[in-house]
């Protein structure tokens, strides 16, 4: 396959659903910190590292109920807390088996850490550590 033909070299872009435009752009700017590029009548365009993220209005929404979003961070506990003093609350999941500490964080069995929470039209975002290879 010529390189012209792969995605592997090509800029990602992540999309996730939204019924209320206002409450995501407050969400996703002020609360969790992306950069809002631009804010048209389609999307809102959020630069996340380098990432581009668009919030899409849609005319109806059922959350999936699992992660849409996630974000690779190298301080958990201090992520995870930073982000609940801005009002974020982590999902527990006590019906699935695993066994999250008191910051709602599971440590999996191969070292790495996660995190779960909703933006405001319920997407499961997620904030994750991996220990290096």
């Amino acid at each position: 396959m010529s390189e012209d033909a792969g995605l592997g070299r090509a800029a990602l872009v992540g999309f996730v659903p939204t019924l209320d435009k206002a409450a995501a752009r407050a969400f996703y700017e002020d609360v969790l910190g992306l950069r809002l590029v631009v804010d048209t009548p389609f999307a809102l365009v959020f630069d996340a590292n380098g990432t581009t993220v668009r919030v899409t209005p849609v005319p109806a929404l059922t959350p999936h109920p699992f992660t849409t979003l996630g974000w690779e961070v190298t301080d958990m506990t201090s992520s995870v807390r930073g982000l609940a003093s801005r009002g974020v609350v982590f999902e527990r999941f006590e019906n699935m088996g695993i066994e999250q500490d008191a910051d709602a964080i599971w440590h999996t069995p191969d070292g790495a850490t996660v995190a779960w929470f909703k933006d405001p039209d319920g997407n499961l975002l997620s904030v994750s550590a991996h220990p290096a290879s």
